[in-house]
């Protein structure tokens, strides 16, 4: 019997550690994929063993007097699913793409938490079960650099 084995499967592997940083430290972390809770870092600066998706993580990070901070973490792919490609054709980048070994995650990620302006009223530092629309981080589009004036 002949065992296919994808590359990145056997390289990269199908988990992968994501190290998260906050300033300051101390902050209570949830990784969501497809907006549920795949894990927690209890205080920064922590990590935690994820399942490798196609599928991007938002990290939500919360700390008492401070206001929730995110970061999204989008799916890559990984360095050697192109020799896989190259070298075993379709086949081997199939396993790979099943089991999650050809994609990676940003490590280590690093969030700055934002102090509650005084007079504001706090949201509590819980991570919800689950995250909405609203929670979400937006991708901002990048600013427009002005052309040189002409003379």
């Amino acid at each position: 019997m002949v065992t296919l084995a994808g590359c990145s499967s056997i390289v990269d592997g199908t988990t992968q550690n994501i190290l998260v940083n906050t300033n300051p430290a101390g902050a209570t972390c949830g990784l969501y994929r497809e907006n549920l809770n795949i894990g927690t870092i209890p205080a920064t600066p922590g990590s935690i063993l994820v399942q490798k998706s196609k599928h991007d993580i938002t990290i939500l990070c919360v700390m008492n007097g401070y206001q929730q901070a995110s970061h999204f973490n989008k799916s890559g792919v990984a360095g050697a699913t192109v020799g896989n490609i190259l070298l075993g054709g379709g086949i081997g980048w199939a396993i790979d793409s099943m089991s999650g070994a050809d994609n990676k995650y940003d490590t280590p990620v690093n969030v700055t938490m934002v102090p509650v302006q005084p007079g504001s009223v706090a949201a509590p530092a819980v991570l919800p079960p689950s995250l909405t629309a609203a929670q979400q981080p937006v991708a901002t589009a990048a600013a427009a650099i002005p052309a040189p004036a002409t003379p």
